[in-house]
C-alpha cells in the first residue's frame, strides 16, 4: 500500500487505506484543526525527532469499552487504601513532559507538546494526575471528542500509579457517558484491564456514531459536572 503524501490542505486520504502496520501518510502540520480532522477520522501522528510528520490508522484497533474495564484485587485494594490522590487537568505541561522524559526514545517531540499543549488550552486535550502527597507520581494524557476519549502516552513513577490514573479516568468517562476509550496500540497493560481489539471497519463505525455527540471542552477540574456544549 502506498504512503499518502500530505499537503497544506486539510483533508486526509481514508484510514482503511493504511498499510499493514499502520502508516498511511506523511506530512502536513500539527494545527489544531488538522489533528482534530485526524482524531475524528481514526488518525493520529506519531513520529520521531528528526523524521516529517507520520500519520497512522492502525488496523486492527484497540479499544476500551468502559463496561469492559477490570482491575486486580490487588489494585483494589489500593486504591481503596486512598494512599494515592488523583487530579484532573491540573498540571497538563507537567504530565505530558513526564510521558515524554520517562522513556529514553519518544514521539513526544517538542512540536508535539507545543500542538497538545494548545488543544489543552482550547478544552479537547485532557490530563489525569496521581500524587503520592505533594509528588506527582503517575498519569496520563489525552484528547477528548464526542463520546471518545482518545488516549495519548501515560508515565508511572511509583508503582501502580498511572493504573490508578487510569481507573480514575474510567469512572469519570463513565459518569459522563463516554462510550469507550481509543488505545491505539496492542499493550499487554491495558489488555489486562480489558482492552480488546477490534477490525478497523468496526471501530470506524463507532467512531463516527461517537464523534457525532457533543464534546466537553474545557478545564475538567473546574466544572466536573458541567454539560458537553
Amino acid at each position: 500500500m502506498p504512503v499518502f503524501q500530505l499537503s497544506h490542505h486539510l483533508v486526509f486520504p481514508p484510514a482503511g487505506l493504511s498499510r499493514p502496520d499502520g502508516l498511511l501518510a506523511v506530512g502536513g502540520d500539527l494545527s489544531e484543526a488538522r489533528i482534530l480532522l485526524a482524531y475524528q477520522a481514526g488518525i493520529f501522528p506519531w513520529y520521531s525527532e528528526g523524521d516529517p510528520i507520520l500519520w497512522w490508522a492502525p488496523d486492527p484497533r484497540l479499544i476500551l469499552i468502559l463496561d469492559d474495564f477490570h482491575i486486580s484485587r490487588r489494585l483494589g485494594r489500593e486504591i481503596r487504601k486512598k494512599t494515592f490522590r488523583v487530579t484532573f487537568d491540573h498540571c497538563f505541561d507537567k504530565v505530558i513532559e513526564a510521558c515524554a522524559t520517562i522513556r529514553p526514545e519518544t514521539w513526544i517531540v517538542p512540536e508535539m507538546v507545543e500542538a497538545y499543549s494548545h488543544l489543552h488550552d482550547q478544552g479537547y486535550a485532557h490530563s489525569v494526575e496521581c500524587w503520592l502527597d505533594d509528588r506527582l507520581v503517575g498519569g496520563l494524557y489525552g484528547v477528548s471528542l464526542g463520546g471518545v476519549f482518545f488516549g495519548e502516552s501515560m508515565f508511572c513513577r511509583v508503582s501502580n500509579s498511572s493504573k490508578i490514573a487510569i481507573a480514575a479516568l474510567v469512572e469519570r468517562l463513565k459518569e459522563w457517558n463516554f462510550d469507550f476509550i481509543d488505545c491505539q496500540m496492542k499493550t499487554d497493560h491495558l489488555l489486562r484491564m480489558g482492552a480488546r481489539e477490534i477490525p478497523g471497519a468496526v471501530f470506524y463505525e463507532l467512531l463516527s456514531a461517537s464523534t457525532q455527540r457533543p464534546t466537553r471542552l474545557g478545564n475538567w477540574s473546574d466544572a466536573p459536572d458541567q454539560p458537553p456544549s
